[in-house]
């Protein structure tokens, strides 16, 4: 039985497999690489040791298709049908791959014959290499798992069947089959519940010899870096890893908790070695935790890869998974054209701070400015209507944003809405000429047009969107638009941060500018968040009546995980520093100051971050 899903879960159902080849391609231009240090920035670059274009995808994220497009046509997973099927094509495939693992190469390279029976003969060839050499344990079927978790929403134990089964095709040892169950049950919770507590309680469903061992892991997991896991090709530390990343990244506190997703992603690539195959296990449970619309922009512009797929056909496939293969009544996620002809689409206006972004409906698709080459979409389209003529794939960006004043309809509002100025902001600094558009450019329309235009000019967001109802009179965002137009008085340098969190706090450097790194910014700014909501809580404790305690204060400043946290923003301060101060200088800031004193200045510092 095919489970009815929510819009947010819909969205983290795509993000499962949007998420795993965004981690594989953020990944693999540092594939056998050392560990890098936590202020190195992480770019989607290409490159490696096989040369991948950036943004392209390896074969962790291949294999993974094969049995997505298996599982998307409703097939159970745990046929022989199936199995046949995946095992041909990754046959196939494996035959003009850039790379192959090298057990899955050994296996897929002894066999022979047709189609039927495939996925037994490739069984049996697995079988006989774990006799020779005892070494199946590879992380090759933990990569390749979360199509399964999606086919099989409905019933966990079906989940841990197929799971077994596919992971034993080319991974012998049980490890690599436990491993991919666990993960699978991880995905499916956090696609159903929204929260990362499934592979803690995946762990009840092993036998109970086996409960203890993974505990231990686990437990492990979370108290080291993912770099301390060199031995990520081997799936128990590929696992360790992923799950270290994840655990151990904070989670911003601010409105874009999913950005989690990308922080945690690049905090696996730092940890080196098996780069992109830890990345893309860890991005299948981040993207089932936070959804497609928590994927970037940047990365969703160039992800591509084998069989000639985009970004948009994970999310076909994903989705096409979790409905058992059904699309639904109006033919999303598979139909060539989404119908919007009942709708009046045809408003179409300049921008009026950029003359060189277009604010229209669906229906300018049919005649679209002669200038137009780019286009950001805010609604659902179909295959054929993407992308618009004169486009290039990679400069047709779709956002998952729903027209709902409802929270659970957009989990992720404020992150998705920053990410669709950051497109179009992107494209424009390309030189493009960006028709940005929804259905009747009524509400999400004018809603993004007023922050970026809050961007470019620096006004507050509110007076920017007057100025877009001027040339779209029929634009009148929804409820839960409009607050987040009306709570940012003027776009930061990139949208929805947190740059102002402790108002009214006096500059820790007042006689010189103190600017940062993207990077860098980033990172203070998550620290930031952690360090905020902690006062944010003393004092609403003293609100109630409450007295927090000084040495409660004192002790979550100067113990466990707060001591890391500002040690770690300590070091990328002193970096900053060193560009504009001596070294008499630096020492004389940091002799004057305190943890708690210094930390809750980092919103000064970071508020001019270069290089967004």
């Amino acid at each position: 039985m095919t489970l009815k899903l929510t819009t947010a879960q819909y969205d983290r159902a795509a993000g499962v497999l949007l998420a795993l080849a965004a981690g594989d391609a953020l990944g693999a231009g540092y594939e056998f690489g050392p560990p890098l240090d936590d202020d190195v920035e992480v770019r989607m670059q290409g490159g490696g040791s096989f040369g991948w274009a950036p943004g392209e995808w390896t074969d962790d994220t291949s294999m993974a298709v094969a049995i997505a497009e298996v599982s998307a046509e409703g097939l159970d997973l745990r046929s022989a049908e199936a199995q046949d099927r995946i095992a041909a094509r990754w046959l196939g495939w494996s035959r003009n791959a850039k790379d192959v693992g090298i057990q899955t190469g050994q296996v897929l390279g002894a066999v022979t014959g047709g189609t039927p029976g495939l996925a037994e003969r490739v069984r049996k060839a697995t079988a006989d290499l774990h006799r020779r050499t005892g070494r199946t344990a590879g992380n090759g079927s933990l990569m390749r798992t979360a199509p399964v978790a999606l086919a099989r929403l409905d019933d966990p134990d079906a989940l841990v069947e197929a799971a077994h089964a596919l992971s034993a095709i080319t991974h012998a040892d049980p490890e690599a089959g436990e491993a991919c169950a666990l993960w699978c049950l991880a995905i499916r919770h956090a696609v159903l519940e929204g929260t990362f507590d499934g592979l803690r309680l995946a762990v009840d469903a092993l036998p109970a010899d086996r409960r203890a061992v993974w505990t231990y892991r686990l437990d492990l997991a979370e108290e080291l870096p993912p770099s301390a896991f060199t031995r990520n090709g081997w799936v128990v530390e590929a696992l360790q890893g992923a799950w270290s990343a994840i655990a151990r990244t904070v989670v911003p506190t601010g409105g874009q908790p999913g950005d989690h997703l990308r922080l945690a992603l690049e905090a696996a690539v730092r940890g080196g070695h098996d780069t992109d195959t830890v990345a893309a296990i860890a991005g299948s449970l981040l993207g089932a935790r936070w959804g497609a619309s928590a994927v970037p922009s940047a990365w969703r512009r160039v992800l591509h890869g084998w069989p000639g797929l985009r970004g948009r056909d994970l999310v076909r496939l994903a989705v096409l998974t979790a409905r058992g293969g059904r699309p639904d009544g109006a033919g999303w996620p598979s139909a060539a054209v989404v119908d919007y002809s009942i709708y009046e689409s045809s408003a179409l206006a300049r921008h009026p701070q950029d003359e060189h972004v277009w604010l229209a409906g669906v229906g300018a698709f049919d005649d679209p400015p002669p200038e137009v080459d780019a286009v950001v979409s805010l609604c659902r389209l179909g295959a054929a209507q993407v992308p618009v003529a004169r486009v290039a794939p990679e400069d047709h960006v779709e956002v998952w944003l729903v027209d709902s004043a409802d929270p659970a309809q957009n989990p992720n509002l404020d992150l998705v809405l920053a990410d669709a100025v950051d497109a179009v902001a992107a494209l424009r600094a390309e030189g493009r000429t960006v028709l940005l558009h929804c259905v009747q450019a009524q509400s999400r329309t004018p809603t993004v047009a007023a922050l970026y235009g809050a961007r470019v000019s620096g006004q507050p967001a509110a007076e920017c969107l007057v100025k877009v109802q001027e040339v779209l009179p029929g634009a009148h965002p929804n409820q839960a638009f409009l607050e987040v137009i009306e709570g940012r008085s003027a776009e930061p340098a990139r949208a929805g941060r947190a740059f102002g969190a402790v108002a009214g706090s006096r500059s820790l450097v007042q006689d010189r500018e103190i600017t940062l790194t993207a990077n860098e910014a980033d990172q203070l700014l998550v620290i930031l968040d952690d360090v905020v909501g902690s006062l944010d809580r003393i004092g609403s404790r003293e609100a109630a009546g409450e007295d927090p305690g000084h040495e409660w204060v004192h002790e979550y400043f100067s113990t466990g995980g707060a001591t890391r946290r500002l040690s770690h923003a300590r070091r990328i301060l002193s970096k900053a520093f060193a560009r504009v101060y001596t070294d008499d200088e630096q020492a004389e800031i940091w002799d004057q100051r305190e943890w708690p004193v210094w930390a809750v200045h980092l919103p000064e510092i970071a508020r001019k971050p270069d290089d967004r």
